[in-house]
């Protein structure tokens, strides 16, 4: 796993319901296939860009994220792009898959030649207990979520055999009233109903499971058993939770949740039988139409990437999110015949709205039209500038990255190397590190601190070169072939929670050749500095029971702000104290700091 940290807050408004607001089609479909499925057949084309994170809010770095028949890699930023794709109309599925942790996977409808945006954080495999397989046994977490298994219940997931072995439980409970809802579930909170229509789904709360056998591989529920699931039913939603609710499967493949069976509520939790292991879910289905509208400014030009949520007036905890495209185009699915309120923020940070309207929906679709935000009360910030490389021609292949508090927003270069955006201000102004990259040349502009105020912010002209953004890891191992590490085409990071123990620096070869990771202290760390190193493991050291025993310090040679670089390089030796072999290590690296 390579992940670079960004320290994102979070979105402070109480969430319950969330359906993904998306760029999609002006037509809701609900053509039938046999008179059961939902049209999942009629491809458009599309276009799906978006940030990945980790539980602590870090930038995901490697993670591989496939749209359609194409793949994508996150970039030390989390951010990946992937344009112009074949989509299933009703349902793009987007999914995000990394070492570690349940796959990431997000839905929404499709409009041809648009575009959708997201910001994905994904969940933690983690295992949270152990089960065997011949006396069956429960899993029990802290929040309340219970897994409960029947004695000899579970085969080998490829081929079927029968498991009688200890079942490790990897287990996470989705809180429905969690502020960050909309980033972690899968898909958009649509399903398919037993009667074969697309239903909108409130939800009471959702597990994701997995079990595994001693030996790493995959197992799932026999045949002819059931497992079941205890959820907690949050204090907030309680008094609305019906006595027995829906249960519904997530289908990776089309992603949509999928009815089957129930759950019956018992005290403040719902108990459930299920079939089999993925994504569970208690829902109340719903119908729904489809809203759009266009976000723009005082002055015409669209606010993209922006925050906005639309709410049952009665009932304000079900609401639906999602992000303005890069014209300010936002559209997706609300509950029909309801009074509504449309609100918009900056992003998730800040839980502010700049701007609030009600209307009413009928059962047909609804277009808002465009939305002019402004002026606030907070303000809106136009940004401008042009980009150079280093021979003072325009960038053209490049892009401006703009930092507020560890929250990443990347935004296009014209063909003449220039930018224009508007960005909607949390407060009365906004303290922003800002600086452009040249891809073609490898360089970067250096960051500079801009404080974006309502109205025009003139950047100037940001010059892409001086800071290369080189990253990489170089080492020998007992004077053996040197292996590089060199991004993008390897994955190479920086990782840590800002504690003495804390630098952690990540390298992975394309394919898997070559993996190494080390670990060394911050203690008054800087240009200049010694740190100790604290453990180092790389491929060609097979056996982990190494211990540090010589020259252990790392020579940090640069030390930029978070979001720039750390550098250094280190010669040690190791000795392998089940067998006595000793290795000495030459390495150097670069990375991008994340803290």
């Amino acid at each position: 796993m390579v992940i670079l940290k960004s320290k994102i807050s979070k979105f402070l408004l109480s969430l319950f319901t969330v359906i993904f607001f998306l760029s999609c089609q002006k037509n809701l479909d609900y053509i039938s296939i046999d008179g059961q499925s939902p049209d999942l057949i009629t491809k458009v084309n599309s276009s799906v860009s978006g940030f990945v994170t980790d539980e602590s809010n870090a930038a995901v770095l490697g993670a591989t994220v496939k749209v359609g028949n194409q793949t994508a890699t996150t970039d030390k930023y989390g951010y990946f792009e992937i344009k112009n794709v074949q989509v299933v109309k009703n349902a793009a599925v987007v999914t995000v898959t990394q070492p570690g942790y349940f796959k990431g996977i997000k839905t929404y409808i499709a409009n041809n030649n648009k575009s959708a945006f997201f910001r994905i954080k994904l969940i933690p495999k983690t295992t949270a207990g152990t089960i065997n397989a011949t006396t069956g046994g429960n899993v029990t977490l802290s929040n309340g979520l219970i897994v409960a298994l029947p004695a000899n219940g579970v085969v080998v997931a490829a081929g079927g055999a029968a498991y009688t072995g200890t079942i490790n439980v990897a287990a996470h409970w989705i809180d429905p009233t969690a502020s960050d809802l909309n980033q972690t579930m899968p898909g958009d909170l649509r399903g398919i109903a037993t009667d074969g229509s697309i239903k909108s789904l409130t939800t009471y709360g959702m597990a994701a499971v997995e079990l595994t056998g001693a030996s790493g591989e995959l197992l799932q529920i026999a045949p002819d058993k059931k497992a079941t699931l205890t959820l907690n039913i949050p204090a907030a939603i309680a008094s609305t939770a019906p006595a027995t609710i829906p249960l519904w499967s997530f289908d990776e493949t089309n992603g949509l949740w999928k009815q089957e069976g129930t759950a019956t509520k018992t005290g403040s939790t719902y108990v459930g039988e299920v079939s089999h292991f993925s994504f569970w879910n208690c829902d109340v289905p719903g119908n729904y139409v489809q809203l759009d509208c266009t976000i723009k400014d005082g002055d015409g030009n669209p606010i993209p990437y922006t925050l906005v949520r639309v709410s049952v007036v009665s009932a304000p905890y079900m609401a639906r999110y999602g992000y303005t495209d890069s014209s300010g185009y936002v559209q997706g699915a609300v509950p029909d015949n309801s009074q509504l309120l449309l609100e918009v923020f900056t992003n998730y940070t800040c839980n502010t709205p700049v701007y609030s309207q009600t209307f009413t929906t009928t059962s047909s679709n609804l277009s808002l039209g465009v939305i002019t935000v402004g002026p606030t009360t907070l303000g809106i910030a136009t940004v401008t500038g042009t980009v150079t490389d280093c021979t003072n021609n325009p960038v053209t292949n490049g892009y401006l990255i703009v930092e507020e508090s560890g929250f990443f927003s990347r935004y296009d270069l014209s063909n003449t190397g220039a930018f224009s955006f508007s960005r909607i201000l949390c407060n009365s102004s906004a303290a922003v590190s800002i600086f452009a990259e040249d891809l073609a040349s490898s360089q970067q502009s250096t960051p500079i601190t801009q404080t974006l105020v309502p109205g025009a912010n003139a950047i100037g002209n940001l010059q892409a070169c001086g800071v290369s953004i080189a990253e990489f890891i170089t080492y020998t191992i007992n004077g053996g072939p040197t292996v590089t590490m060199a991004a993008p085409a390897d994955s190479v990071a920086h990782t840590g929670n800002g504690s003495a123990l804390s630098n952690i620096v990540y390298g992975n070869q394309a394919g898997n050749i070559n993996n190494i990771n080390f670990a060394f202290d911050n203690a008054n760390i800087g240009a200049g500095s010694t740190q100790i190193l604290q453990y180092f493991y790389a491929t060609q050291i097979n056996n982990q029971n190494t211990t540090i025993v010589t020259a252990n310090v790392v020579n940090i040679t640069e030390y930029g702000p978070v979001g720039q670089f750390i550098a250094g390089n280190f010669t040690t030796t190791l000795i392998d104290t089940s067998t006595s072999t000793t290795y000495t290590v030459v390495c150097s690296f670069r990375v991008r700091r994340s803290f």
